[in-house]
């Protein structure tokens, strides 16, 4: 099989919940990654493009009719190029660019976009039709995050636990103390500040404009979750699972808004059309364990990445965890052998202090892991993430 190239990438600003991009509609926000891709290459021939594969989690409301069709519509690129949405939950970004990288190996697709869009602030309310005629009883559910309209044969056995429950689960099953998490929390703050402030995370994003009701510009340029904090205002935070639980609103992602893109090609196209690569998709692999502890999925999925590559995880110069939560990020770290505060695990910080739009996150781990490559010159990264319902994904990545 040939080489699947990645060559460029652009995100928009993580917002959130409610934040600056809670005005745009999950369409136009997954089409502006697209828009600032045609900006940034304006004399590429865009007809060439075989497919745009975004991940989308949620597809109940404005980004119900194939979010990847619609956003390259309504970005501009040619109507000639199809589009194809999928889900994999939390790993539904990272899961539409190994299926691009997938279709270039196999020499079924030459150049892909690929990425992945959640608005969660505009995820709506959803109510089923009655099931029996007359009834007069009606269910409500908020699609934000979770389970809705539960199988109860699914839920007798493996159950409905929330996002925050599995957290809870994990932190429990692998004795990961609140203190821990506390301080893993802090360090992903601290070091998504710290890139914010240098200017490496600006690197990535496309800065959004959009016309507030005054008819000003407003332009968003910096990512809005990271925020200053301490452990003592951490650990002041109370527990909103269980009274005596450990997961709070600190050591947890965020609920938020975002889209990236990826240009992945084959050898022959990138040369043909001017295109750079930077890096290389060698393989991804996903695994899965049990839904009551989803949080540790990216542990065996890595495990069975690095088998599947000959590599072991002393070999990885760069790790890109999803933060769900810090008590499975610490429960996954530690299953690989790998200290709490490896530095060059989420160098510039995670989710916790950047924010989980849940289609796009794994786009943005992959543009981060590349982007970071390239400025230390390493070879290897890996991306990988818990998914909803009990599995992992791992990707890894060589720089070029």
């Amino acid at each position: 099989m040939r080489d699947a190239l990645i060559c460029e990438a652009v995100r928009t600003p993580i917002g959130r919940y409610g934040g600056a991009l809670a005005a745009m509609r999950a369409d136009d926000l997954a089409a502006w990654p697209l828009k600032a891709l045609m900006a940034r290459l304006p004399s590429m021939d865009w007809a060439a493009v075989d497919d745009v594969i975004y991940g989308a989690a949620n597809q109940a409301g404005e980004d119900n009719r194939n979010v990847a069709r619609m956003a390259l519509l309504l970005a501009g690129l040619p109507e000639s190029i199809p589009g194809a949405s999928v889900n994999r939950l939390c790993g539904s970004g990272l899961e539409a660019v190994a299926q691009a990288a997938r279709a270039i190996k196999t020499r079924e697709a030459e150049l892909i976009i690929a990425g992945g869009a959640e608005s969660m602030t505009r995820a709506p309310f959803v109510m089923g039709k009655a099931a029996t005629a007359f009834a007069r009883s009606t269910e409500v559910f908020d699609t934000t995050i979770g389970w809705r309209f539960i199988n109860l044969a699914l839920q007798a056995r493996y159950g409905s636990h929330s996002m925050p429950e599995t957290a809870e689960n994990v932190a429990a099953e692998f004795q990961i103390s609140r203190a821990d998490q506390d301080a893993f929390a802090l360090r992903s703050q601290q070091r998504a500040l710290a890139a914010q402030a240098s200017g490496r995370l600006a690197a990535e994003i496309a800065p959004v404009q959009l016309t507030a009701k005054r008819g000003e510009t407003v332009h968003i340029a910096l990512d809005e979750h990271p925020r200053a904090t301490s452990l003592e205002a951490l650990a002041a935070l109370k527990p909103f699972v269980r009274p005596d639980g450990v997961i709070t609103a600190g050591n947890a992602s965020g609920v938020n808004d975002g889209a990236a893109a990826l240009i992945l090609a084959s050898q022959a196209s990138a040369a043909r059309l001017g295109l750079t690569p930077r890096a290389r998709v060698l393989a991804a692999v996903c695994a899965g364990v049990a839904p009551r502890v989803m949080g540790i999925g990216p542990a065996p999925a890595v495990q069975k990445l690095l088998a599947q590559a000959g590599l072991n995880i002393g070999q990885i110069d760069l790790i890109e965890l999803n933060e769900a939560f810090a008590s499975q990020a610490l429960a996954v770290l530690r299953q690989l052998g790998l200290p709490d505060d490896a530095a060059h695990v989420n160098p510039n910080g995670g989710a916790i202090a950047l924010g989980h739009p849940l289609g796009m996150s794994g786009a943005r781990l992959a543009m981060t892991a590349v982007e970071e490559l390239q400025r230390r010159g390493a070879r290897y990264a890996v991306c990988t993430m818990c998914i909803g319902v009990g599995q992992g994904i791992a990707m890894l990545i060589e720089r070029v």
